[in-house]
């Protein structure tokens, strides 16, 4: 039952995620969200069912990509009747800490903000949970930022919440690893009501599909830093 004054829906991404989901949605406190969604995507084991059974509503995105499992939760989003007051996004690989969930919302319904962005490098990082390259990409593209937008970010974290009316204006459309980036670079051109609150970060469950090869630390690299440049 949602006990908020707000209409919180949660989206989480997952792409191979069976031994970690159930204790994701498990952990969300569901006294304040109305709806999660996991958003499948093209996942070749058990993750829709666990997912389901743990009480989430499933939406299958077979497009692979990040993005593309993000934009799936929102289509779904936009054609309900009764719209959320914000929206929530997640990993699905029980590296964030779903119960402070309340803490990013406190920004928006007490403070006004339009997007929060949990911070991994202002909060508690368990040792080994962010990759060396992870670590100083973040450092790059919020650096970046503040150069050629002027908007002070210390982390791309997945872990963040955004009204809806923001999402609106955000008008998302990268489908892969851009999506974190996209989001915090238009919301910075649109002067959006921003900040960051610290969060706890700990060792993913299974391996990462990005940083855990070279391919895919490479490919997301160049596509945060091609976002970047790309809406000056």
């Amino acid at each position: 039952m949602n006990n908020s004054p707000h209409i919180i829906d949660v989206i989480i991404p997952a792409y191979n995620e069976e031994q970690s989901i159930n204790s994701v949605i498990e952990e969300i406190p569901k006294d304040i969200v109305r709806n999660i969604y996991v958003c499948n995507n093209a996942s070749t084991d058990t993750t829709a069912q666990v997912a389901a059974a743990a009480g989430a509503i499933v939406l299958d995105q077979p497009l692979k990509g990040y993005g593309n499992a993000c934009l799936k939760g929102l289509e779904y989003i936009n054609q309900m009747d009764i719209k959320p007051d914000i929206v929530v996004f997640l990993d699905g690989d029980h590296s964030d800490y779903p119960e402070e969930m309340p803490t990013l919302i406190e920004q928006i319904s007490s403070h006004g903000k339009q997007l929060v962005i949990g911070s991994r490098a202002l909060g508690d990082m368990e040792q080994g949970s962010m990759m060396p390259q992870q670590i100083f990409g973040n450092w790059l593209a919020t650096t970046l930022i503040k150069l050629f937008y002027g908007y002070t970010f210390t982390d791309l974290g997945p872990f963040r919440a955004v009204t809806y009316d923001a999402l609106q204006l955000i008008d998302m459309k990268d489908k892969d690893f851009g999506w974190t980036v996209e989001m915090q670079v238009k919301a910075a051109k649109l002067k959006l009501k921003c900040v960051e609150v610290p969060v706890r970060y700990r060792k993913r469950i299974g391996i990462s599909k990005v940083s855990g090869t070279i391919k895919g630390t490479f490919m997301a690299g160049y596509k945060i830093l091609w976002t970047i440049f790309k809406f000056i």
